[in-house]
């Protein structure tokens, strides 16, 4: 029964995740239009990926990050989205230990 319940809890931290980039990253500024809720989605699932299935640090995902936003996005290389990254990326990777010990219920 172990799986399942990593399953229940693997689903709430990536929805935490994914409110964390939707209320502090919005590169492109979208978080206040109606429909755009899952816009950075997939951003943030690649970054709880990076984070606690590969290890990476605060720095390599606030890379990913710049990478997405800069070059992926369009938005071009300028400091507010650098400082924009490492700000997420610190947060999302002082979020891990929380992650690790929540408990194992799914309800």
């Amino acid at each position: 029964m172990a799986h399942g319940t990593d399953k229940y809890r693997s689903r709430r931290n990536r929805a935490r995740v994914r409110e964390l980039f939707w209320r502090e990253w919005d590169p492109i500024g979208v978080n206040d239009a109606v429909g755009a809720e899952g816009e950075y989605d997939r951003y943030a699932d690649g970054a709880y990926v990076m984070l606690m299935n590969e290890g990476r640090t605060a720095k390599e995902i606030a890379e990913y990050l710049y990478y997405v936003s800069s070059v992926h996005m369009g938005m071009g290389g300028s400091p507010r989205l650098r400082e924009l990254a490492n700000e997420v990326a610190t947060k999302l990777v002082a979020l891990k230990p929380t992650f690790e010990s929540e408990s194992d219920e799914p309800f």
